[in-house]
């Protein structure tokens, strides 16, 4: 009998931590590298960019930021962030590649692309806009003008609908970057450029003479964004949902939100205020 109780409670000793043994998908994965993968836009201010000091920045930075501090947590283990730049084109193939482990950027949740990734809760709202150079007088009134969008983006699509129920003849020009949209828009090689109006925001507070541009107030789209993760992955996927309901629910969403768009305006659009509020409501 004593041999027995030996033998257990020597097993016992021995036997991995049970969230060890539990880690699954992603997580095993990171635990093993030592390593997290964030996907990040380079130019998509104020929620994913490049900061003056060359590192990736903004509003959904960091709020990955939070989800590594609770990874590390889950794990029991120091682990190191490695960013990785992806374009609009190519960011979910990096996901399902096993490129990134985490989509931080300014992505929109629909269901089309949750054929091909996982979202977190949602993490911002905002919609398609309009910015012009300040001075040109062309609101409401798009006929015969070039519009800029970035091509394989929703905003793409719900300009295309928009032209099309308004009979509006614009020649749309495909872009690949924000940056570039930017600079075409600055050198007067399009009149208008069509994004997310939070990015077109990010654009103008960024661009070396701010007050050069202005964004039209309608929106003629709304966008749910999201972080991406991997498909099936539901343990990875908690974790970052749990981090974001509690960065509601502490309020510190608010701080980060004023952080990086407080500048522009202190009125936070009532929609972002219901979204912080419906992720704080879930329970723990």
């Amino acid at each position: 009998m004593k041999k027995i109780l030996t033998a257990i409670l020597l097993s016992a000793f021995f036997i991995t931590p049970l969230s060890a043994q539990e880690l699954t998908g992603t997580l095993q994965q990171i635990k093993k590298s030592g390593i997290i993968k964030i996907g990040y836009r380079k130019a998509q201010p104020p929620l994913s960019f490049l900061g003056k000091d060359g590192k990736p920045t903004g509003y959904s930075i960091e709020i990955c930021k939070n989800i590594v501090a609770e990874i590390k947590n889950k794990i029991g283990l120091d682990i190191k962030v490695k960013y990785i730049p992806v374009t609009a084109e190519g960011r979910f193939q990096a996901l399902t590649d096993k490129k990134i482990d985490i989509l931080c950027g300014s992505t929109t949740k629909t269901h089309s692309r949750s054929e091909l990734v996982d979202f977190t809760q949602l993490t911002f709202i905002t919609g398609a806009s309009f910015m012009t150079l300040k001075g040109k007088n062309i609101r409401g009134n798009f006929s015969g003008k070039k519009i800029g969008v970035l091509k394989d983006t929703t905003t793409a699509i719900a300009l295309k609908k928009l032209l099309a129920e308004t009979k509006t003849e614009a020649t749309t020009v495909f872009l690949n970057s924000t940056v570039e949209g930017l600079k075409a828009l600055e050198k007067e090689q399009i009149d208008v450029f069509a994004a997310d109006q939070v990015v077109l925001v990010g654009l103008a507070l960024n661009a070396e003479n701010p007050n050069n541009f202005s964004i039209l107030p309608n929106l003629f789209s709304y966008e749910l964004l999201a972080l991406a993760v991997r498909r099936n992955d539901a343990d990875f996927r908690l974790i970052a949902d749990r981090v974001i309901s509690n960065l509601c629910r502490s309020e510190q969403i608010l701080k980060i939100y004023d952080k990086w768009l407080g500048q522009f305006s202190s009125f936070r659009p009532p929609a972002f205020e219901t979204l912080v509020e419906l992720n704080a409501a879930i329970a723990e």
